[in-house]
């Protein structure tokens, strides 16, 4: 059944009826309410007293309240806030929120059957748990980045924050927050998620570890067939500057890209043997570089080659395949991307716009009460 049936019901998304309350931070907890927000749950953002509106676009689909966490008269709002809610989202430093009173021990007791999910990324325990830390620093500590490169001579690339916050940290949060709501629908109880960084960075790696485990995977950066150093995985620059990226990694289609290059190809004990890549790399680097990427584009449209065009970003709306399942759209006057995944009993779902203006608290709180 796809999820353009005529017949679909375009309503709010799976989580509508489902109430989040999000603390107000940066990086994965956003992401992550943002993801919950796209599928249909009610979030409310507590933003600090100050400041102006939000206009970042991740921030999209809220509802936005202020309240100053030191106040005691705007703390008990938000706890009352909490009663109602089924989900609370926080990414403070461990302690944080048992100094506020906002703790799960004081909140879980007055609502049991909430799910206090908390983002970090050392994690509630531990000796740095309380210690500072970003994305790079939490993918460097899980051995992950030590693999992400295309030479052992050369440092490691960082792979932007997609691995460490968002792969590693939101999207385990979210799988926290939904794992543990089925569970209530069980038990009658909620819990504390506790989603950390490496804790997901380090579940991410788990089919590198698992390669290690049996002796096909190496240590060493630039040896293995997915960084970038295998001929058959890696990008590769064309006469205009532009690039094209290169996943054959089973024979049958490797030699696809080789007879498109009018290349003989290798053997396959020549052609899996990582000494031999550098000079594998080097052929096909030469026969790229002969011809623009609009060439290459043409030459393997269509084809099971596994070589793409490496596309800016404002040039990926426009891509043919993104273009025809609509994945970035315009909203707010910023292309962003549009919610995934998509489920056939609700179509296709349009990013809900970014709060402009702050509700009144207890406004919210009296409607939440009702």
């Amino acid at each position: 059944m796809s999820g353009t049936d005529a017949g679909a019901d375009t309503g709010a998304g799976p989580l509508a009826g489902i109430r989040v309350v999000e603390f107000a931070g940066i990086g994965p907890g956003p992401h992550a309410a943002m993801l919950l927000a796209d599928h249909g749950a009610e979030v409310v953002r507590i933003e600090r007293p100050a400041g102006g509106p939000p206009a970042d676009a991740m921030l999209r689909g809220r509802r936005l309240v202020r309240a100053d966490l030191k106040d005691t008269d705007d703390r008990e709002a938000v706890r009352g806030l909490l009663d109602a809610a089924d989900v609370l989202i926080e990414g403070f430093r461990p302690g944080v929120m048992e100094r506020l009173g906002l703790g799960p021990d004081e909140v879980m007791a007055r609502c049991p059957r909430l799910v206090y999910g908390r983002m970090t990324g050392w994690g509630q325990d531990g000796p740095e748990a309380r210690t500072a830390g970003h994305d790079l620093a939490y993918i460097a500590r899980t051995g992950t980045l030590s693999l992400i490169g295309q030479s052992p001579d050369a440092a490691p690339v960082p792979p932007l924050n997609l691995v460490g916050d968002f792969g590693g940290g939101s999207m385990f949060l979210v799988l926290g927050v939904l794992a543990a709501l089925l569970e209530r629908e069980r038990t009658g109880r909620g819990q504390v998620v506790d989603a950390a960084i490496v804790d997901g960075t380090a579940a991410l790696s788990a089919m590198m570890w698992a390669r290690r485990g049996s002796g096909g995977f190496s240590d060493v950066r630039g040896r293995n067939r997915l960084d970038g150093s295998a001929p058959f995985y890696s990008v590769y620059a064309c006469s205009d500057g532009r690039h094209m990226a290169v996943s054959a990694v089973e024979r049958p289609f490797f030699d696809l890209v080789t007879e498109a290059l009018g290349l003989p190809g290798w053997p396959e004990e020549e052609r899996l043997d990582p000494a031999r890549w550098p000079a594998q790399r080097a052929v096909l680097a030469a026969e790229f570089a002969r011809h623009p990427q609009a060439h290459w584009i043409e030459v393997f449209d269509g084809t099971d080659a596994c070589t793409a065009p490496v596309r800016a970003m404002p040039e990926a709306a426009a891509d043919p395949q993104l273009a025809a399942r609509g994945v970035l759209v315009e909203a707010d006057g910023v292309v962003q991307p549009r919610p995934a995944p998509r489920f056939s009993a609700h179509g296709i779902q349009e990013p809900r716009p970014v709060p402009h203006e702050a509700e009144a608290l207890e406004t919210l709180l009296l409607e939440w009460r009702a």
